[in-house]
Order: C-alpha cells, then sequence, then structure tokens
C-alpha cells in the first residue's frame, strides 16, 4: 500500500515503469489478502485445508492467480529494464504508458485464467483418483501444468535480463575508457544491478523452489494423507509462508534499488552523441 500510494502522490514517479511497481505492489496485496482467507480458514477447520474441501477453491484459485500475477509482473520489469538500456536513450522513449498499461491488461487476463481453471471445472472434488494430497481439491495435472512452466519463467526470464543489463553497461564501460573518458557512473551502475539481481533472483528461488519441490513430490508420491502428516504438511504451510515473504521483499528490491539504475543511467543525448563521435574520430 505504501509503494502504490506514494507512487500515485509522486508526480516525478508517473512513468511507464511504475505503472508496473503499482501493479506488482497490487498483485503482492492480493496475495497477502487470499493468504489471510486461507489462514482463517485454517484456523477455524483446519480439515478443510488437508483433505480438501469445496470452499478451499475460492481462495487457492485467487491465491494461485495472485501469485502468477506476480512472476509475471517480474518478468515485465525484467524486460522493461533491459530495453531501457539495450539501445540507450531511444528505447526508452518507446515504452509508453500505453505499453505498460496493456502489460498490465495482459498479465491479469493470463493470471485470472490460469488461476481460475479450477472454478472453471478442472477440480478433484469427485475424482479422487488425480486429486493432489498436499493442496486439495486441485488436480495433480493442474499443479503440474501450473507449476513447471510458471517457475521456469520466474528463475530464467530475469537472469537473462539482468546479466543482458550487467553485460550491456560493462561494454559501455570499455568504449567510455579506450575513449579516456571517466567510467564511474557506469562502474556504479554495473555494481548496483549485480547486487540488485543476484537478490532478485535468491528470493525468486527461496520464495519459488520449495513450491515447485512440493508439486512434484506430490505427483510423484501417491499416498494417503496420514501417511504424509504432519511433516510434509509444515513444509506446505512454510512453502506458502515463503511465498508471502516476497510482499515485502518485492518493493523493497524494486521501488528502493531499481530506480537508482534509471537516475544514475541518465546521460544527456547531446553529451552522449559528442562522445561517440569524439572515439570516432
Amino acid at each position: 500500500c505504501t509503494v502504490i500510494f506514494t507512487r500515485l502522490a509522486t508526480r516525478d514517479l508517473h512513468k511507464p515503469i511504475s505503472i508496473l511497481f503499482c501493479n506488482l505492489a497490487v498483485s503482492d496485496l492480493f496475495t497477502s489478502f487470499s493468504g489471510f482467507w486461507i489462514s482463517m480458514l485454517f484456523i477455524t477447520n483446519p480439515d478443510i485445508t488437508i483433505f480438501g474441501s469445496r470452499d478451499m477453491l475460492a481462495p487457492y484459485s485467487l491465491y494461485t492467480t495472485s501469485i502468477l500475477s506476480t512472476i509475471y509482473n517480474l518478468v515485465s520489469i525484467g524486460i522493461e529494464r533491459y530495453l531501457a538500456v539495450a539501445e540507450s536513450m531511444r528505447t526508452r522513449f518507446r515504452v509508453a504508458r500505453n505499453h505498460s498499461i496493456a502489460v498490465v491488461f495482459i498479465n491479469w487476463v493470463l493470471a485470472f485464467f490460469l488461476g481460475c481453471l479450477p472454478l472453471m471445472g478442472w477440480s478433484c472434488l469427485q475424482a479422487e483418483s488425480n486429486v493432489s494430497v498436499l493442496y486439495s481439491p486441485f488436480c495433480v495435472n493442474y499443479l503440474v501444468f501450473i507449476a513447471m512452466p510458471n517457475v521456469a519463467v520466474a528463475f530464467l526470464v530475469p537472469l537473462f535480463t539482468y546479466l543482458r543489463i550487467i553485460i550491456i553497461l560493462r561494454k559501455r564501460k570499455l568504449r567510455m575508457q579506450a575513449c579516456g573518458q571517466a567510467t564511474g557512473t557506469y562502474r556504479s551502475a554495473e555494481t548496483q544491478v549485480a547486487r540488485t539481481s543476484i537478490s532478485i533472483w535468491l528470493l525468486a528461488l527461496v520464495s519459488y523452489a520449495p513450491f515447485l519441490a512440493g508439486v512434484v513430490f506430490d505427483a510423484a508420491n501417491q499416498r494417503c494423507h496420514g501417511e504424509l502428516y504432519p511433516g510434509v504438511y509444515i513444509f506446505r504451510n512454510c512453502t506458502a509462508m515463503l511465498i508471502t515473504l516476497t510482499c515485502l521483499g518485492n518493493p523493497l528490491l524494486y521501488t528502493l534499488r531499481l530506480r537508482v539504475l534509471g537516475a544514475r543511467l541518465k546521460v544527456p543525448r547531446g553529451l552522449w552523441a559528442s562522445r561517440v563521435r569524439s572515439c570516432a574520430v
């Protein structure tokens, strides 16, 4: 909420990347609300979160939708940052507000469609053979269909985009050194991006890898609830807590640190052109 209110109240932050930041905060907010809903159901009736119930379809679907929206927003922010750095100042002006709004709309439509598939009928309330033991009443094949590609996207795309940004900054630093120009701006930006990208990737790894491991374990082991209680369900609850912790980590990593990159790389067009001409001579 603090991120949303701050960016809406500050005119200098009304930029295309700010729309993605606000949308990331909204998806994190929905994740917190849906997680709180599931927690209250667990407190009032713990059995329905273990053995499954029709009452769990709506909160689980909303929780899945929020997580998917968060993943898509993280990927969108990484791609936008890459485009902002890849082609110098020209690409930065190409990423307009309309583009960011369209990306936000597509992210939510895709997240709602995939997250609400159980509400549309892809649930195992009747078919006991394919029901998930950890995440009843979800089906095992639905969890595999959701977890495998989305977790891979959450790991690989940000890793690629931020590594490319670091490589681009290093090349520009070497060019500036060859021209005899100062490289302090690019050196500090490279260090900042390296630290931030490592933190982002580690946060995604700690948050989503245990959930993926739980889905793989659930698909590979066909056991009853009594054989898995209580250790596996404690692990399941810990994975939900780790995912919820990203709601605190995302604002700190993205809103407080990545905007420093844009400020440090804000080189005037004329100055950059003059340096390129002098280097060519």
